[in-house]
């Protein structure tokens, strides 16, 4: 489903290098708003290298990111959510000590509007707001397969409910662009069923998804733009259909078996 609206994610040119290995090579490419796009490639391609460029958990060494037309040139890591974007990594980060219900809450905390003496003093207007929240997040593990798990210590969780909890999280922050690092590592077939109804409800809700992953049926199931790196540099970018019919991608990732 693309759009001709302003693209809600654009890089121009980023390039990143460690200790003289050129990581990310001039890449750019944009993201159209309300869709699902993939970013496909071999192990060391530099995938979460562009996670990591575009959140500013590290800072290019050349090239630019737009979120809505609006820079993020001077914006930092921890101010990346109050512009909307949201992200989650290959290793599920849970907070311990808390249920699967509360992790998910913890994600409702930037759009918290209740004052701190209705919050104390247990006012009806914030047992009101706190007790939509709570259905809303019990809505969304329920969602994705976790509602047995809504009073659990969360580290209690299989690795893969761990990950479908920290997307529950994500989306609790009301993303308007949300990165997704591998979020089919360690699921099961059920479980990445269920992550693919999550992603297209998602995409449907208006939330456009970004999505580094390896698990190509999902992929080609799912996106509406594939972008493909291969050692730091773009090699293709279009549909699943035609990525997938691309030489440059057959050779450097897919495989002659898998494009067959």
């Amino acid at each position: 489903m693309m759009t001709n609206s302003l693209p809600a994610l654009e890089i121009a040119g980023f390039r990143k290098s460690f200790r003289g290995l050129q990581v990310t090579n001039d890449v750019s490419f944009s993201v159209p708003q309300h869709c699902i796009t993939a970013i496909i490639g071999p192990n060391g391609a530099g995938k979460t290298t562009l996670f990591n460029l575009i959140t500013k958990l590290i800072e290019p060494d050349a090239g630019e990111a737009t979120l809505f037309g609006s820079s993020l040139a001077k914006v930092d890591a921890a101010r990346m959510a109050k512009k909307g974007l949201i992200r989650t990594f290959q290793t599920a980060r849970v907070f311990p000590g808390l249920t699967a219900l509360e992790n998910v809450l913890v994600g409702h905390h930037r759009h918290m509007r209740s004052s701190v003496i209705g919050s104390a003093l247990r006012l009806p207007g914030s047992r009101r707001a706190e007790a939509e929240v709570r259905a809303r997040a019990f809505r969304l593990i329920e969602k994705l397969g976790l509602a047995a798990f809504a009073d659990v210590n969360a580290v209690e969780l299989p690795m893969g409910s761990q990950k479908l909890l920290e997307i529950a999280r994500a989306l609790m922050a009301s993303p308007k662009l949300l990165l997704l690092d591998e979020p089919a590592a360690g699921l099961n077939d059920s479980e990445t069923a269920e992550l693919a109804d999550v992603l297209i409800a998602v995409r449907e809700a208006g939330i456009t998804v970004m999505l580094v992953e390896h698990n190509m049926p999902l992929v080609m199931s799912v996106s509406d733009q594939v972008i493909v790196l291969d050692s730091g540099s773009l090699i293709a970018a279009g549909n699943p259909q035609a990525v997938q019919a691309d030489p440059l991608v057959i050779e450097a990732y897919l495989g002659t078996e898998v494009a067959a």
